[in-house]
């Protein structure tokens, strides 16, 4: 029958519910045709999926990544890595990489990196003579790389559904994040110059690179504020997460003098639409945990795993396969809090360490924003661009596929995830 309750939800998502009105409509019939639950359960957990006070880190880094989009803090920050990579031929797809590392360490969203990175540089790249379907590639796939550098909003999910250390995990997916901004660094290389795209005229002087440095030097702290906070545990995640949101408002308010209080409201109404959206399927979820432990699902797929003999490897690439095709069709959100508590368990009995499982999982569904159906870094490019959704799908598969690779290869070399948790915890 839970089968059925799956059924149920991909069809509702079909026919165009968003996905916490279809988790919920398919969660609650789901219940009620069971016959032998309690409504006051339901409503136990609604409440107890959103029961958590790490929760609030999420709309506080949220709010931050936003306030430096309209302060003009992002346009610093492409203005810096313009002046040291933005003459070579690639030049505004690297900056949209080093901008996307530096926002990384802020918001920790892959949407609100999209969101604010591109509307800052695709007109200018448009300018310089980019083709628009290579700056929307460059623009969404740089973006998947906000929740694998710390803080990461999905890691503080993973982290909360289950206990593993957010501190681990946030270091976990540094050398990861790294290697993704190195490999569409060289996809972007192969591409400027089989295109053969024009290299900006760049003043270089120690003046000018003064004059950079003075207008970034205070956002380019924000970064190492917020991870140096959780690694040496001076303060908490959700701490860390508010001290970025005073620390930005200082420079926005205080510093640049760049934000107007119209700004400042728009900015706090879009973060709570946004926060309220990610809180609302932490909420229906809840529903699904329950349906789950209730049917022993867990304990079901633990018996399959060893009927098929299932070594460490093969439930890897299991896993991978899994999570990549669940990134295709649902938000990457739900789809953590309803299959990583299931799967864990089965990897720990298998001996693989729940920190690079977490950092696995959540880079296979980052890499799903990029793939149709859903994609939604796709969809927010093509309104930025206003290029034909098909056509975005066309031009961004080298990417896409560069990332899978990076995947890959921190799947089957645990190392390149655990050196740094491991040096530090």
């Amino acid at each position: 029958m839970i089968v059925l309750l799956f059924i149920v939800l991909f069809l509702l998502v079909g026919f165009g519910f968003s996905i916490w009105s279809a988790m919920g409509v398919s969660g609650v019939a789901y219940i009620l045709l069971r016959g032998d639950v309690s409504l006051r359960v339901i409503m136990s957990q609604l409440v107890g999926g959103v029961d958590s006070n790490t929760l609030f880190a999420i709309p506080f880094f949220i709010f931050a990544g936003n306030l430096m989009n309209h302060s003009g803090i992002t346009r610093r920050l492409a203005d810096f890595a313009d002046f040291f990579v933005g003459r070579f031929r690639a030049g505004m797809a690297y900056v949209s990489i080093v901008v996307s590392v530096i926002m990384a360490g802020v918001s920790g969203s892959a949407v609100a990196d999209a969101s604010s990175v591109s509307s800052v540089l695709h007109p200018i790249m448009k300018k310089r003579g980019y083709e628009d379907t290579f700056a929307a590639s460059i623009n969404s796939s740089s973006a998947v790389i906000g929740p694998i550098i710390p803080p990461s909003i999905p890691m503080i999910i993973i982290g909360v559904i289950s206990g593993i250390s957010i501190g681990r995990l946030f270091l976990g997916g540094l050398i990861p994040g790294l290697l993704m901004a190195v490999i569409l660094w060289v996809v972007a290389t192969v591409h400027s110059k089989r295109k053969n795209y024009p290299v900006a005229d760049h003043e270089i002087s120690f003046s000018k690179f003064l004059t950079v440095l003075k207008d970034t030097f205070l956002a380019l702290l924000a970064p190492l504020f917020v991870i140096s906070g959780v690694v040496f545990g001076f303060v908490t995640i959700v701490e860390v997460s508010a001290l970025t949101i005073i620390y930005v408002l200082f420079l926005s308010l205080v510093v640049y003098r760049s934000i107007t209080w119209k700004k400042l409201y728009e900015t706090f109404k879009y973060t709570a639409i946004f926060s309220s959206s990610i809180m609302i399927i932490f909420a229906v979820v809840g529903i699904y945990q329950y349906i789950v432990a209730s049917e022993h699902l867990g304990g079901q797929l633990s018996t399959l795993v060893e009927t098929l003999n299932l070594g460490p490897n093969a439930f890897l690439a299991f896993t991978t396969v899994f999570f990549l095709l669940m990134g295709c069709i649902l938000d990457a959100v739900p789809v953590m809090l309803i299959f990583f508590p299931i799967l864990l368990p089965i990897a720990l009995n298998l001996g693989i360490d729940p920190t690079h499982f977490g950092v696995i999982v959540v880079l296979n569904l980052m890499i799903g924003l990029l793939t149709p159906p859903i994609g939604a870094l796709l969809f927010i490019q093509t309104k930025i661009a206003n290029i034909p959704f098909n056509v975005l799908v066309r031009a961004i598969w080298p990417y896409t596929l560069a990332l899978i690779g990076v995947l890959l290869l921190i799947t089957y070399v645990p190392e390149l995830v655990l050196w740094f948790p491991n040096l530090v915890f």
